[in-house]
């Protein structure tokens, strides 16, 4: 007899696809909702799930570090001496589900519908950050030795702006040592089109207050003759972009790079369809900055969005009052070489340079990230191409990403690593939305994608 020839990881991959996909839907079955306290023994759930699947694909040192609020799953796999060592990055939490009510299935009971998964955090990110142990269980399974050395990071706080995770990877500097990271929180432009985010956006988000007078007052013994600044934050708010729309905060721009033909027409490149993106949107038609494509608004430029207003009386029925307070939200969306702390600061003290006489204004900076530009030329990019190639069938288009992903940035600043952001979502998986899926040939597609990608690097580092 002709013995069986022993499955590579690939194969392996592919004759496990069931039971893969059965493992995803036990990890989204666990409500792993950071942001809500009532959630922290399901967030701690979920680490330890994550803990125990690395070990069984054949990470070792693994453990779960506490933090002071949700643990950092950590695991290993170091048994390529002199090879490049790859430092994966997820994350295991997932936004709140509501409104609930929205959801056509329960968000946490995951529903297999028309090829895809549906369920809370199917996309983000956990079945992306699966994808990564799938891949090593691959190997494991197919008794063949990892190319590369593997160090796993996989937090529980991401999506409540990661306030524990710079002091932890800060801490571990040295055991987390690495030639290049990977990340899969991102999306494919299209449906079997593999795109390679190269950039990202960072993130400056303030909450304003204004005052007027000390107390609420009757809007008929008062009303016209002081101030309301409900009224006076909105037309705050109103200046805030000129009618080119572009933001008027001063020196917004001046750290902006500019965009070169070249990259306009690599952007330019990645299918875009106009009408598909305004009814995903439900909109009209779109609007922002004069002189940029959408593509180009949504990546490579920044924005300044009022995310929430507030004050007065919005109890039913009818209150005439003019309040002593008003409240908004904004949020600005930074491009490289912006900083998140100094347009905070620009944006207050232009803030209160629009404030009438009359009005304080107390801006306090709730949180931020700072934006991320790799390399197109970085070799693991190349390597990451060819790796989408393999399993999709198609070469990847290079993206800018409108969101954002402040880890790039602090493995970049605390560890001197270039990260390729391999991404297998679609932007309609409703991510942070009601009815969240992944595709389920994605996930298959995407652990293929990381073995791939995992084979090319040696080469593409050496």
């Amino acid at each position: 007899m002709t013995p069986t020839a022993t499955p590579t990881p690939i194969e392996h991959a592919r004759r496990d696809r069931d039971a893969a996909l059965a493992r995803l839907q036990d990890f989204v079955r666990i409500p792993s909702v950071s942001t809500d306290p009532a959630h922290a023994a399901d967030v701690a759930r979920a680490a330890e799930w994550l803990a125990d699947r690395l070990r069984a694909a054949g990470a070792q040192a693994v453990r779960v570090d506490p933090t002071a609020r949700h643990p950092i799953v950590y695991g290993e796999w170091l048994g390529a001496p002199g090879a490049p060592t790859v430092l994966v990055y997820g994350h295991y939490d997932v936004q709140p589900p509501d409104p609930v009510e929205l959801w056509a299935t329960p968000p946490f009971e995951p529903t297999l519908k028309d090829g895809a998964l549906y369920a809370r955090g199917a996309s983000d990110d956990k079945g992306q950050a699966l994808t990564h142990v799938e891949a090593l269980a691959a190997y494991t399974a197919a008794d063949r030795t990892p190319p590369v050395n593997l160090k796993y990071v996989f937090e529980g706080e991401e999506e409540i702006g990661s306030p524990n995770l710079e002091a932890w990877v800060r801490a571990h500097a040295a055991d987390l040592a690495a030639d290049v990271a990977v990340i899969s929180d991102t999306a494919m432009v299209a449906p079997g089109q593999p795109s390679i985010v190269y950039a990202l956006r960072g993130l400056s988000y303030l909450e304003v207050e204004v005052t007027g007078p000390p107390r609420d007052l009757h809007s008929g013994q008062f009303g016209g003759a002081v101030r309301n600044p409900i009224n006076a934050l909105c037309a705050m708010i109103a200046q805030l972009h000129d009618a080119d729309g572009r933001v008027t905060i001063p020196g917004f721009y001046d750290p902006v790079r500019p965009l070169d033909d070249a990259e306009r027409a690599s952007l330019a490149a990645a299918p875009f369809d106009a009408g598909a993106f305004r009814r995903a949107a439900g909109a009209a038609g779109s609007w922002g900055e004069a002189g940029y494509s959408a593509v180009e608004r949504m990546g490579a430029r920044p924005t300044l969005d009022a995310n929430g207003i507030w004050g007065g009386f919005t109890g039913p029925g009818a209150k005439t009052v003019l309040p002593s307070k008003a409240f908004a939200k904004l949020s600005m969306r930074l491009v490289p070489d912006q900083d998140s702390d100094t347009v905070a600061a620009q944006c207050a003290a232009h803030l209160r340079s629009l404030a009438p006489e009359g009005i304080q204004v107390e801006v306090r900076n709730l949180h931020g990230g700072q934006p991320a530009m790799i390399d197109r030329a970085h070799p693991a990019l190349r390597a990451a191409a060819r790796a989408y190639e393999a399993a999709f069938g198609r070469a990847p288009v290079f993206t800018r990403e409108g969101g954002s992903i402040p880890v790039v940035a602090l493995l970049g600043e605390a560890l001197g690593l270039s990260s390729v952001m391999l991404g297998f979502g679609l932007p309609d998986d409703n991510l942070h939305a009601p009815n969240e899926k992944f595709e389920v040939e994605h996930f298959h597609k995407g652990i293929e994608t990381v073995i791939a990608f995992l084979d090319a690097l040696p080469e593409a580092l050496a």
